[in-house]
């Protein structure tokens, strides 16, 4: 599956911005999803992942109560509703795909792959 992200750009502290994940392909609805973030200098993170039919999340503590991840299988479409914006949220996110999910690997980031190109998302104080 390729992907590909969009939706970053600049905003205040306190702003909100919905990224979102195009898919290609036609096996999108079989992939757990996840969106992963790297702020400069940082390593790249998990924030949230979803399973494939959406009945499954996992969210990382410092996103928890503020994003909330979605998709929408008809569209082949990934999302990242992302509200309550802080500056140490400002990290280019990238959108990957994994084959089955799995509590333990996902919350670890582990075995995603597909990834997208990122988009930058920037938060000002």
């Amino acid at each position: 599956v390729q992907l590909q992200a969009s939706g970053g750009g600049l905003v205040q502290a306190g702003g909100s911005l919905r990224l979102s994940c195009k898919a290609s392909g036609h096996t999108f609805s079989s992939y757990a999803m996840g969106w992963f973030r790297q702020a400069p200098g940082k390593e790249r993170e998990i924030a949230a992942a979803i399973s494939s039919g959406g009945g499954s999340t996992y969210y990382a503590d410092s996103v928890k109560g503020r994003f909330t991840i979605s998709r929408d299988n008809a569209k082949n479409t990934l999302y990242l509703q992302m509200n309550s914006l802080k500056p140490e949220d400002t990290a280019v996110y990238y959108c990957a795909a994994r084959n089955y999910w799995s509590d333990y690997e996902v919350r670890r980031g582990a075995g995603f792959g597909s990834w997208g190109q990122g988009t930058l998302v920037t938060v000002s104080s």
